[in-house]
């Protein structure tokens, strides 16, 4: 996926389609490969593999990807199977579904989080015990 270290971030071969910063596309965009977007999409735009969204991007489209990576603005619906990424300058309006979740100190996010627990079993919190509670009966 997109990260910060140089050795997750894929190189030049990995990414299939780069939407530079003076690109705007109008209407739905599919791909398979890494997909690195800087200018603007409007529409809706799917990948089987990774998506990176810059910080000066502006997309205004629903979204499905394998992962994402996101550091500019994006008004839509994200649904990821694996793990969303949102970077301190990242502008989310919309619900976000994924795995896993990471959001950056000084990201906004305007919508639900929605993290599905398959079959992880998450208990009741249990009524808190007070000190007369533990006091034996005389």
């Amino acid at each position: 996926m997109f990260s910060k270290n140089k050795a997750a971030v894929p190189s030049g071969k990995n990414i299939e389609t780069i939407i530079g910063p003076s690109v705007k596309v109008e209407g739905d965009f599919k791909g398979e490969g890494d997909l690195v977007v800087e200018g603007i999409v409007q529409g809706s735009l799917q990948t089987k593999n990774n998506l990176k969204i810059g910080q000066n991007a502006l997309v205004e489209a629903n979204i499905n990807a394998n992962n994402a990576f996101i550091s500019g603005k994006v008004k839509g619906n994200i649904i990821v199977k694996g793990k969303v990424e949102i970077t301190g300058t990242g502008i989310v309006l919309g619900n976000i579904k994924a795995q896993i979740i990471s959001i950056e100190s000084g990201a906004l996010i305007k919508g639900d989080l929605n993290m599905p627990v398959g079959n992880i079993a998450i208990a009741e919190p249990k009524p808190e015990l007070k000190r007369e509670d533990l006091k034996e009966d005389k």
